[in-house]
């Protein structure tokens, strides 16, 4: 029985299409150049914004080739926990706050609840 089974046409894996009369969208060839000197080059679309790094998969972060330096991102500016402070009280306040603190420490002054 397992002999005479029907097989398939394979219709799922095969496309019937044919590439006849179909044309690529035209390409440009960029090349990036990786810090140990590997070089290797990769297909963009004409209208596509070509970065300035490629990852090479293998060799590391690639350099394009003509270019003089990699746009980065903005660096965002990390705020710290004295920038927050600034943006909520002035320097004097500060101050009046960090001589009060002092006093109480020193115990001039008894601590208020």
């Amino acid at each position: 029985m397992s002999e005479r089974s029907l097989r398939g046409t394979q219709l799922g894996s095969r496309s019937l299409e044919t590439e006849e009369g179909v044309e690529p969208a035209p390409r440009q060839m960029v090349e990036f150049e990786c810090e140990d000197g590997t070089r290797f080059k990769v297909p963009f679309s004409i209208e596509a914004e070509v970065p300035s790094t490629w990852d090479s998969g293998i060799h590391g972060i690639g350099v394009r080739v003509g270019v003089n330096e990699p746009d980065g991102e903005p660096v965002k500016h990390v705020r710290s926990h004295w920038d927050m402070l600034l943006e909520r009280r002035s320097f004097d306040e500060l101050q009046v706050l960090l001589d009060e603190r002092l006093a109480i420490r020193r115990g001039e002054v008894p601590a208020q609840s």
